[in-house]
């Protein structure tokens, strides 16, 4: 025997046989996975950018009727508070009657449903979360569209598994993971992320094999290509094309990371605080339970009129900060602001995501932290821009613990790819620091929570037993 052979018989015996033998019978999955998952990005596809259109759809029609409301009977403020409170009405309503897994973001109940410990009822979810969704974030409330639409996109991918009757486990699980791939793909115009998403941050949750991992991109590409047939090839978010930073500079990116490290700790402590909160308000009873949602909802009605930069997902206002229309000191009490209304609205249990406010928060603390960093030191070539940029990668990764697909979100909705560096350094720095300060990554936060309540339930009912 050869010293080659020799070398490669040793390390057949360090990897265990087992998983030799696991890994390729995971890759046994029919090759069929593939052409459904096709089938499971567009749809996905589809779902994602008619939600999107919907609730721009919404927005502009809640917008009309108030021009129109202009010297009726009522009060302007009077109309802004009753139109985005039954709204918000539709959202809570159609969650607690019919779906309640279709409460906040969704994405932890696809992460259950991928470990088969959440039930997937895409005949309820679907309808609710796309017609709730529309009315929740079309109230001026700060909720994302792109956890719900990670949600469709997962159920969407278990509607086709039920509808050509897939029995396969492997194949059902690679389904779900493919739709939830399309739709962040198409949440976002960001095939790249919605991949990573499925592979590193529900990496917990995710059946890794060849044919799985196929399957996820095959779905985000084709989500990619509907989204942007209808909406166009453009950037999500319109902003300057910035260089490179200097290299005097990079330092700055790893402080500002370690600060968005311990934000994001006490932010996903806090969003579970306040969800609880909440809970005590109106103690799952249905009529307090609107009632709670219909004010929450109202009174954004009213912030819309008069502080419009507190309300909405805050896609649109990331352009308006790296325009450099506000101070720094506005931006402080803009992300003071923003925290508290994020965490209001998310925690009430509508059915909105986190990722666009946290994409928000992320660029307003970022850009005021640039603009403070000119001043301490103006000799240093400082551009507040791309440390609003380095933000929003941050505080993803601070709290959802997944820096790599902080990343790759980032530069494909900027299309800043020459920032690839800092967005680095500063998604590291937080996630490095968040890791040492014992949290918890958000959505296996909320997972957990979901499921303490669905036990604490399940024991208050009368046992079964004569």
């Amino acid at each position: 025997m050869t010293k080659r052979e020799k070398f490669k018989q040793s390390l057949l015996v360090r990897v265990p046989r087992e998983t030799i033998n696991q890994f390729l019978s995971r890759d046994k999955t029919p090759v069929s996975v593939l052409f459904l998952s096709c089938i499971v990005g567009i749809l996905a596809g589809f779902v994602g950018t008619l939600f999107e259109l919907g609730v721009h759809f919404v927005t502009d029609t809640r917008t009309e009727w108030l021009k129109d409301e202009i010297g009726s009977v009522l009060p302007l403020w009077a109309s802004a508070f009753i139109i985005s409170a039954a709204l918000a009405f539709i959202g809570y309503f159609l969650v607690h009657k019919f779906a309640p897994e279709a409460a906040g973001s969704g994405i932890p109940e696809i992460e259950g449903a991928m470990d088969n410990i959440r039930p997937v009822r895409w005949w309820r979810v679907l309808p609710v979360k796309f017609f709730g969704g529309l009315g929740a974030l079309g109230s001026g409330m700060v909720l994302g569209r792109e956890g719900p639409t990670v949600q469709m996109g997962g159920n969407i991918g278990r509607m086709v598994t039920d509808i050509f009757r897939v029995k396969d486990d492997d194949s059902r699980h690679t389904l779900l993971a493919s739709g939830a791939a399309g739709g962040l793909a198409a949440a976002f115009n960001a095939p790249l992320a919605g991949i990573m998403f499925v592979v590193e941050e529900m990496r917990p949750h995710f059946r890794y094999s060849l044919i799985s991992i196929k399957a996820v991109l095959i779905s985000a590409v084709a989500a990619t290509i509907v989204f942007r047939s209808i909406n166009g090839q453009g950037a999500v978010i319109s902003m300057p094309q910035y260089d490179s930073p200097s290299m005097q500079v990079l330092w700055l990116f790893l402080v500002l990371g370690a600060l968005f490290g311990i934000f994001g700790v006490a932010f996903n402590r806090l969003v579970t605080l306040f969800q609880d909160l909440f809970v005590k308000l109106h103690k799952n009873d249905l009529k307090r339970f609107l009632l709670t949602g219909s004010v929450i909802g109202g009174i954004f009605g009213l912030l819309l009129l008069y502080v419009p930069e507190l309300t909405g997902g805050g896609i649109g206002l990331i352009p308006e900060i790296t325009n450099g229309d506000f101070g720094a000191g506005f931006l402080f009490i803009l992300f003071i602001g923003r925290v508290f209304t994020t965490l209001i609205c998310f925690g009430s249990g509508a059915p909105g995501g986190i990722f666009a406010p946290m994409l928000a928060l992320g660029t307003s603390f970022g850009y005021a932290f640039g603009l403070m960093a000119q001043l301490i030191f103006p000799d240093l070539p400082i551009e507040p821009g791309v440390f609003a940029i380095a933000g929003m990668g941050a505080l993803f990764s601070a709290t959802v613990r997944a820096p790599i697909t902080g990343i790759l979100l980032v530069i494909e909705m900027t299309n800043n790819y020459y920032l690839i560096l800092p967005l680095i350094i500063t998604a590291l720095g937080a996630t490095i620091i968040a890791q040492m300060l014992g949290g918890q990554p958000i959505y296996s936060q909320l997972l957990h929570r979901t499921l303490k309540n669905t036990k604490l339930k399940q024991e208050d009912l009368p046992s079964r037993e004569n």
